[in-house]
């Protein structure tokens, strides 16, 4: 083997006399979805400090570094923004709930809660994930949520039923495509439309949902005509 040369006849890479190492610390664990598995892992939370190697020997710091959220399972490293990400557990659970809330939302705006308006709702909420949920159930928890919001039937959206939509709603939002937010107005709008055309009441309703949903006023309004048309 000539000199300075490898086994493979190639070049031999000098030794390599400066450099950096990060020792990292764990100061937090959890669950977050990782975007490099695509699903649901733990994870730590890490900080670290950087030392300055002479031939690989640590010798001077450089200060810290991170933090970093380090996946369990690909080791990947990534900013602790990724961690504003819900789950998809999380995602389902707040999917089902702001489903519920605004078909409980529309049953109150509509006031009368009909068989055919009941059995809509049912549907959509069964759909979502309450699997158990039943008419009689939703009929209750909607004369309770007009009860708790101080709901007068007729009358528009008001604030106790606007703060419900916009705590279940907003959350959500940024997590869902365009066609999943209009997806959960539409199952809202199929609901009132169930016994029969949109009460003002249920507009108003329905426009609040839209809103808590970052759908803009004239797509609300396209999409509620829209539900009105036999698919």
């Amino acid at each position: 083997m000539l000199p300075g040369r490898g086994r493979n006849g190639r070049a031999a890479r000098p030794p390599r006399i400066l450099g950096t190492r990060t020792a990292w610390t764990a100061v937090g664990d959890g669950e977050f979805y990782c975007p490099g598995c695509g699903g649901d892992r733990n994870y730590q939370r890490l900080t670290g400090r950087r030392r300055l190697t002479l031939f690989r020997v640590p010798v001077l710091p450089r200060g810290e570094t991170g933090p970093v959220v380090e996946c369990a399972a690909c080791r990947r490293h990534f900013g602790t923004d990724v961690l504003d990400h819900p789950t998809t557990t999380r995602f389902s659970a707040m999917l089902r709930d702001a489903v519920q809330t605004v078909a409980l939302a529309v049953l109150t705006a509509g006031g009368t809660r009909s068989r055919t308006s009941l059995e809509a709702a049912a549907l959509a909420v069964r759909a979502a994930g309450f699997e158990e949920c039943t008419e009689e159930r939703l009929d209750t928890l909607a004369r309770a949520v007009a009860e708790d919001t101080g709901r007068v039937h007729g009358e528009p959206c008001g604030p106790g039923l606007a703060i419900e939509l916009h705590e279940a709603l907003d959350p959500l939002a940024p997590h869902l495509a365009a066609a999943g937010r209009e997806s959960i107005l539409l199952q809202g709008a199929r609901i009132a439309l169930a016994d029969g055309p949109y009460t003002p009441a249920e507009r108003d309703t329905l426009a609040t949902v839209g809103a808590a949903l970052t759908i803009c006023s004239d797509d609300v309004t396209r999409l509620l005509a829209a539900a009105r048309t036999p698919s």
